[in-house]
């Protein structure tokens, strides 16, 4: 048991779980102080205001975002603050990427007090934390991934691969409305099929699947623009 003065972000929509997410937390830390957050919203403004945080608990599932965008918000807004997932989905593709997007830890719903407190214990001193269970995945299943993506780009227009290029770019909506001479309307349509056929749940999540690929992947079979 530390002695430690720590202070922590804890992003979940269940109040339950919020309260047992602080009192696991006690029992490595007495002296935590937590700060709740029921949405990612509410989480950024906690940071804004005062984002003097040692560490962020984070529930994948909340209700004002997808998939893992509430993570990729935190991450690019405050990439110097730790952020361990703590979540009831557990497939060990869920943790890779997780990882990949560079949280500091994940940690099943289903573990108990103990284990959860010796986990958050473990980030604080500096490592990465995953459950014992859990294997990476194997060069080739990594490669199969970069193909399977591969081959959702094949499935993209020329058009909606100019959309995605630009949405690399970080252009707005409306800039790529302006570029491709095109309404907003069309735009967002456009990047509604690319999620679609890209599998992602984000434009956030779409950049960031596509820049694991070089250009030459990016562009296999299809015509530069």
């Amino acid at each position: 048991m530390s002695t430690e003065s720590v202070r922590l972000l804890i992003v979940d929509d269940h109040p339950l779980f919020r309260d047992a997410l602080h009192s696991a937390v006690q029992v490595a830390y007495p002296k935590v102080e937590t700060v709740e957050a029921k949405s990612i919203r509410e989480a950024l403004y906690a940071l804004e205001r005062d984002g003097t945080f040692d560490l962020c608990l984070l529930d994948l599932n909340m209700p004002d975002v997808q998939g893992f965008d509430g993570l990729l918000r935190l991450r690019t807004g405050h990439p110097s603050l730790p952020i361990v997932v703590v979540s009831g989905h557990e497939e060990p593709r869920i943790i890779s990427e997780v990882l990949s997007f560079g949280a500091a830890g994940f940690i099943p719903k289903s573990v108990r007090k103990a284990d959860l407190a010796n986990a958050i214990r473990s980030v604080m001193d500096g490592e990465v934390h995953v459950p014992e269970s859990y294997r990476p995945q194997p060069p080739d299943a990594e490669r199969e991934d970069r193909a399977r993506l591969v081959q959702r780009l094949a499935t993209l227009t020329p058009q909606q691969l100019r959309v995605l290029q630009m949405l690399r770019q970080g252009l707005l909506n409306k800039q790529i409305a302006y570029e491709l001479q095109v309404g907003e309307t069309t735009v967002k349509a456009h990047v509604s099929e690319i999620l679609r056929k890209l599998n992602v749940y984000s434009r956030t999540q779409a950049v960031i699947e596509v820049s694991k690929l070089d250009n030459s992947e990016f562009f296999r079979d299809q015509s530069p623009f």
